[in-house]
């Protein structure tokens, strides 16, 4: 089975030792539970980072039908008005990045107990064929690996990602450029990691005008996740 719609609401976010129990509770307990249920939304999960190389601890992803739900009236209005418990673990995030997502590639299969991801700005009069190129050579490559279930393209839409974070009465960070996610499903992290690493290191991407080093690589291992 491959993802829920053509949305996907991406978060990365950190907090304090001291408040880690407590935010793990929030986020299984009620954070969870209360985006799965708003319209347009089906699936979240959660992960936490399964080695040092992975710069951020904690990310998540949400399944929506559109990129547009995650702009949503009933959306923003969660957003401007959050619970108390929200409230206070969020005022005290450590870390905190959001994106906006449509899904353009959608290559994976079934539910799994790990994840790679890979974050890359790709030039954007490359895009068209570096987005060819993942479809009909890179993701399959990595989804025939041993352990490797899935894989997909992720691209973050700025207009739909500005709306929540005024919403959340954030400002437009400056200088913004279009992001794109390579979320790969896998049974072990180190099978994520390895696909990402091996697929899309060398020169693998210098026909795009990048570099392997550009690239930032995680691997995660699944801590919860809730349908509808």
């Amino acid at each position: 089975m491959a993802f829920f719609g053509a949305g996907m609401l991406v978060t990365f976010t950190e907090v304090a030792a001291s408040l880690e129990d407590e935010f793990n509770e929030w986020y299984n307990r009620e954070h969870i539970d209360e985006r799965v249920n708003m319209p347009g939304f089906h699936r979240a999960r959660r992960y936490i980072a399964a080695d040092s190389a992975t710069l951020v601890k904690y990310f998540a992803t949400y399944e929506t039908d559109t990129a547009e739900d995650l702009s949503a009236p009933a959306y923003m209005e969660l957003l401007a008005d959050q619970s108390d418990w929200s409230k206070k673990i969020m005022s005290q995030f450590s870390h905190f990045d959001r994106l906006t997502c449509r899904i353009s590639i959608d290559q994976t299969h079934g539910v799994t107990g790990a994840a790679g991801l890979v974050r890359l700005f790709p030039p954007e009069a490359e895009m068209d064929r570096l987005r060819e190129w993942l479809r009909e050579t890179a993701l399959p490559a990595m989804c025939q690996r041993q352990d490797v279930m899935g894989a997909a393209l992720l691209e973050n839409d700025l207009a739909v990602s500005n709306v929540g974070w005024l919403a959340a009465g954030n400002e437009i960070p400056a200088d913004q450029k279009t992001e794109w996610l390579i979320l790969i499903d896998a049974t072990l992290p180190a099978a994520a990691r390895g696909a990402a690493e091996t697929v899309l290191g060398g020169d693998a991407l210098t026909a795009f005008g990048m570099t392997a080093r550009a690239l930032d690589i995680g691997s995660y291992a699944l801590l919860f996740g809730n349908q509808r």
